[in-house]
């Protein structure tokens, strides 16, 4: 069904039925976050600028981009946005016109840490949700242990507990693999196995997410 959505201003989207609608929002309004209707990203080269987090942008951000010609508009949404002068469906998907030079080096982040070791313990081997989750420095900093891709890994809060002030071998623990810089490259890799909860059915053609292929 599609639906009609006007623009206010500071008050933002409302939704109004249109002609023939039914529903139980028939005779009323109902105004929509601002972080509804999201666009995927797209470089110039029609690659994500990021996937983790997945570059979106809101339909505010979005509409503005379009009408200052900075982007191409992909896909759209059912939905339409209006004002006194204008009415057009909310892109779903677009790219930018110049292409954006993606950055090198990752930077280095606690979330990038649990990326780079797959949101899993290096002590335990267990995967946990990043709320779960810790970084650890393996050669402690109090033992003159620097904070660097070299030396943190992601631990269990119960593993990093235990571990305390103590190297890998003075705890009895051993790491699942050796902690390094990864790559820009290596991250995005990463990122592709484990996509966001909500994905429009517009973004697919443009992620490339690890899931198994049904013969």
């Amino acid at each position: 069904m599609r639906r009609l959505l006007s623009y206010h201003g500071v008050t933002g989207l409302q939704w109004r039925p249109l002609a023939g609608d039914r529903g139980e929002h028939r005779s009323g309004v109902l105004t929509v976050p601002a972080n509804a209707f999201p666009a995927l990203v797209l470089n110039a080269d029609f690659r994500p600028l990021s996937y983790f987090p997945l570059s979106l942008w809101p339909w505010h951000e979005t509409v503005k981009a379009v009408f200052l010609d900075r982007v191409n508009i992909i896909s759209e949404y059912e939905e339409e946005v209006r004002s006194p002068t204008l009415r057009m469906r909310l892109p779903s998907v677009i790219s930018l016109k110049e292409y954006v030079p993606v950055t090198r080096k990752p930077a280095f982040t606690r979330f990038n840490v649990f990326l780079r070791d797959g949101f899993r313990c290096q002590y335990s081997g267990q995967r946990l949700p990043a709320e779960r989750l810790t970084f650890d420095h393996v050669m402690p900093r109090s033992r003159g242990g620097t904070t660097s891709w070299a030396n943190v890994v992601t631990a269990s809060a119960e593993m990093n507990l235990a571990k305390a002030n103590k190297t890998p071998a003075e705890a009895g623990m051993k790491l699942l693999r050796t902690p390094r810089q990864p790559s820009l490259q290596e991250l995005q890799r990463q990122a592709r196995k484990f996509p966001p909860n909500y994905l429009h059915e517009s973004w697919h053609d443009f992620l490339y997410w690890d899931t198994e292929l049904e013969e």
